[in-house]
């Protein structure tokens, strides 16, 4: 008493150990149910807030210990480092006393708005040759009306 078993895969009419022509979707469901997920816990981050297109930056957080040295020019043109003038000539000398030869000090130009753009530059530049890269502008912001 045997019995015949059929193949799994074999149809009614089709020769025996034919392949298969069907395709099989169960894969490509659990794909398609997968990033249907994802897509449904990524999409309420990606929405909220503004689009903005932010620049990108090196930048580490300030966390300075020593106060920055403050360069100024006055209306006149004359350099201030700290509270005391010192002539274009002395700046860089000056720079290394208040630093105490740290080039890694942070240094606060401060500009004279009435002052030629030039005179502002040509004293960043002097400044940067010197050595010290840690040079910002100091502004104040606009007052409100």
């Amino acid at each position: 008493m045997g019995a015949r078993l059929r193949n799994p895969g074999h149809r009614p009419g089709a020769a025996f150990g034919a392949p298969v022509s069907e395709i099989n979707v169960t894969p490509l469901v659990d794909v398609m149910l997968v990033l249907l997920i994802v897509f449904m816990v990524a999409a309420p981050l990606m929405a909220s807030g503004v689009k903005v297109d932010l620049p990108t930056s090196n930048a580490k957080p300030l966390n300075e210990e020593k106060p920055p040295i403050a360069v100024s020019l006055d209306a006149h043109g004359q350099v201030y480092v700290d509270k005391t003038a010192v002539s274009d000539q002395a700046l860089v000398p000056a720079l290394a006393q208040a630093s105490g030869g740290d080039r890694e000090r942070r240094i606060y130009l401060r500009g004279d708005q009435s002052l030629p753009y030039g005179k502002v530059v040509a004293t960043m530049g002097q400044i940067n040759d010197a050595g010290y890269a840690k040079v910002a502008l100091v502004s104040e912001p606009p007052q409100a009306h």
